[in-house]
């Protein structure tokens, strides 16, 4: 390297001591920034400073929002009441059976009390509860008609014994069993024919006026009467041929019918009653204090009163002239669906808000409370 003289010993010394300084310099610089590295790896953490801040002077990170409303607390029974309301208590049927209980047909189901007491002897569990219609065949087996179809019900059993889906419609409205222990089908669509043993059609009415057979009646000869969407229509029982078609009635549908002692058709009508002679096929009679109101039932007594049910009240009247004899309160609604007089010394009512009952002398109906909504 050749030789070197005292002064540049002296430089080169002296940067070296430079380059040691500097070296230092960073190799300190390596070891503080580690340091805290190696520290977060051991799981220790530096020391936290908290800033002197008045907690009174932070401001919430989220809008502020007013209180929820206060609610007033239920009644006790609200709960009840609120599910109640969703039942339907309508009473659509009402039948009196050969041992002189009463079998009610409501859209809760169908069940059979005594009518004396008003005890309920029993209930049917059925596959549909909307019930139109209610019948019982000369062997005693209960025949029940509803929007699904017709079923056989053994009433010492309260089982379902047969039934019958195929009918000319499922909605059945009307049942009524002749004088040779057959069994009458009025539905939305047509009229049927069953034999009650087998529980199978034997015949249908082709065609009938009308469509709809929304209630039956016999008269002094065996014969049915249907009444329909246009008038009522007279039908053979033995072969089921249309005999006799009376229409262009006023109100023109017919939803209850009944045959007076004397032979006479009462026809309840969207808007009358009508009293109709059933050879002629002219009115007689529209009964006055009918006209204008809905006539959902008919019903004569034994006592030769005719009892009319509407959907604005019940009413009594005397066959004769047509006049109002009572006229019922008490009902559990004034929306009137089915009347059976004469069922232990009662008259029953079916309503649209359950099941009443009526003794003579009695200045006003009871309510059923099995059968009706509860209220306060």
């Amino acid at each position: 390297m050749g030789n070197v003289s005292k002064g540049s010993l002296t430089v080169i010394l002296y940067r070296i001591r430079i380059l040691l300084l500097i070296s230092s310099a960073l190799l300190g610089l390596v070891i503080s920034i580690t340091i805290p590295v190696n520290a977060q790896k051991n799981n220790s953490s530096p020391p936290q400073i908290t800033p002197d801040v008045d907690s009174s002077e932070l401001t919430p990170s989220y809008p502020a929002s007013p209180p929820p409303p206060r609610k007033d607390p239920l009644p006790e029974d609200r709960d009840l009441q609120e599910r109640l309301k969703e039942t339907d208590y309508r009473v659509s049927n009402l039948l009196g059976d050969v041992t002189g209980n009463l079998w009610v047909g409501s859209w809760r189901g169908l069940s059979h009390i005594d009518p004396n007491t008003g005890k309920i002897l029993g209930r049917v569990s059925l596959p549909n509860v909307a019930i139109g219609a209610l019948a019982q065949d000369k062997v005693g087996r209960l025949w029940v008609g509803n929007y699904e179809g017709l079923q056989r019900v053994d009433p010492r059993t309260n089982e379902i014994t047969a039934q019958n889906l195929f009918l000319p419609s499922k909605r059945v409205l009307s049942l009524l069993i002749d004088k040779r222990g057959y069994l009458w089908t009025g539905t939305d669509n047509g009229l049927a024919l069953i034999s009650p043993d087998q529980g199978l059609i034997m015949t249908t009415v082709k065609d009938l006026p009308g469509v709809s057979a929304n209630a039956l009646t016999l008269d002094a000869d065996g014969q049915l009467w249907v009444g329909t969407l246009d008038g009522v229509v007279r039908v053979n029982t033995k072969n089921a041929y249309v005999m006799k078609w009376i229409n262009n009635l006023p109100g023109t549908t017919v939803q209850a019918l009944a045959i007076s002692p004397e032979g006479l058709i009462w026809a309840g009508m969207p808007n009358n009653l009508l009293v109709i002679n059933p050879k002629t096929g002219a009115v007689l009679r529209s009964v006055t204090r009918l006209r204008g109101r809905n006539v959902t039932a008919v019903s004569f007594a034994k006592d030769g009163s005719v009892w009319v049910g509407t959907n604005n009240g019940l009413l009594r009247l005397n066959p004769h002239t047509g006049s109002v004899l009572d006229e019922v309160a008490g009902l559990p609604s004034s929306r009137v669906f089915a009347v059976a007089p004469d069922i232990g010394n009662k008259l029953w009512i079916g309503t649209s808000e359950g099941l009443a009952w009526l003794m003579p002398n009695m200045p006003k109906a009871k309510t059923h409370l099995a059968f009706s909504r509860a209220v306060k």
